[in-house]
């Protein structure tokens, strides 16, 4: 779970809250009272799905700065020359990407050399370093992690993950509460409520965590996206030599962080499911791919 990354993870406990909620209210009750309601379960699961994903979305940037321990940086406030230089840098960046509103920018307490982006729309985001990053790479290297993260904001990327994973929600949502209506037609008048409701939970866990994986197909996607724009905003030297960096200093990546990586610029290489489930293409791959 913690590869599929916080965002997935707060959607999912939306989900599951809902899930609750509506079933103390009778909703699930009144939804299979006379067999299923097609029409009026797809409304319902629209409605929760796009919920789940839109307050995941409006949480992001607090559940970021809370579990990373991000310490946004202060213009007006007493900063060294790096954090002065960093704060310069984003500034010009999200000048030249056409943002409206330079997003916030933080630094978080970690060894990992690594950066990432998160908010609720381009001119309300933030975006977040490790002191690892800071002081292990030069500042060309940060200048291209920087715009690869800007290109993250500029592109809109957290919405259009926030519609897509609504989408996915509203299928999961729906499907489960089908398959959880069938199980309990096969026990006992007298149980069919609680293994209904129980059902509905198991399934729709199981159904999400399957989701994921188109979820991450788009993650991955965008990651490509990100990385051109990057390069359109610094050089493509640039924008290679930050990548080139990143993948001489994974082995530095703190685990106890690992469930922001849907945030983040850097990933590893995986094989199998493990693969499925990451949010990042290979860095060996993203560097051809800006090499071509």
């Amino acid at each position: 779970m913690k590869r599929i990354g916080m965002f997935l993870l707060v959607n999912l406990l939306v989900l599951t809250t809902i899930v609750i909620a509506t079933t103390l209210l009778g909703v699930n009750s009144y939804l299979t009272a006379s067999g299923i309601d097609y029409f009026s379960l797809l409304i319902f699961a629209a409605i929760i799905g796009f919920s789940g994903s839109i307050i995941s979305l409006l949480l992001s940037k607090w559940m970021a700065k809370n579990m990373m321990q991000v310490k946004v940086l202060d213009p007006q406030s007493s900063l060294n020359y790096r954090e002065r230089q960093l704060l310069s840098l984003v500034d010009n960046l999200a000048r030249k990407a056409g943002l409206e509103r330079t997003p916030e920018v933080g630094i978080y307490p970690s060894p990992e050399v690594n950066a990432f982006a998160t908010g609720p729309s381009r001119n309300n985001s933030l975006v977040a370093v490790s002191n690892g990053l800071l002081e292990r790479l030069d500042t060309e290297s940060v200048e291209g992690v920087l715009a690869h993260e800007v290109a993250h904001i500029a592109n809109g990327d957290m919405v259009t993950m926030t519609l897509l994973q609504g989408v996915v929600n509203t299928f999961v949502v729906f499907l489960s509460r089908i398959i959880a209506y069938v199980v309990s037609t096969f026990v006992r008048q007298e149980a069919r409520g609680i293994v209904h409701f129980i059902s509905i939970l198991v399934f729709q866990i199981m159904l999400s965590i399957l989701a994921s994986i188109a979820v991450m197909a788009y993650s991955r996607h965008r990651e490509f996206a990100a990385d051109s724009g990057g390069a359109e905003l610094v050089g493509r030297s640039k924008m290679i030599k930050a990548l080139r960096s990143l993948k001489d200093t994974l082995q530095l990546v703190d685990n106890r962080q690992e469930a922001l990586a849907t945030f983040k610029i850097s990933g590893d290489k995986k094989m199998g499911l493990r693969q499925l489930l990451s949010t990042h293409p290979d860095l060996d791959e993203r560097i051809r791919r800006l090499q071509s």
